[in-house]
């Protein structure tokens, strides 16, 4: 299995703006077949070094997250994240 972490840190980080990025991640959910799990938090401490939201989605095999990298879908939340946010940072790694 492959483990996918994206963190985000939002250009404006109001309670508001954080809710409807994370819903908007959270829309992925059903809509690419090749993605098994998807978890969406927003960071409750909002400390200096805290990241706004963080995505972990589960997949079967690199394959499977490249089909979900280019899918439409996943595409159109990447260009809504990309013009919200002000930072990110991921991995991804196998897990045994």
């Amino acid at each position: 299995m492959i483990a996918h972490i994206v963190m985000f840190r939002l250009i404006d980080r109001s309670p508001e703006s954080v809710g409807r990025a994370a819903d908007v991640l959270r829309g992925l959910a059903g809509k690419v077949p090749t993605l098994r799990s998807l978890e969406v938090g927003v960071d409750v401490l909002r400390s200096d070094r805290s990241w706004d939201i963080a995505l972990t989605a589960g997949f079967e095999s690199l394959a499977d997250l490249e089909v979900y990298r280019v899918h439409p879908d996943h595409l159109s939340v990447v260009r809504y994240m990309d013009s919200v946010r002000d930072a990110v940072a991921s991995v991804d790694y196998e897990v045994f």
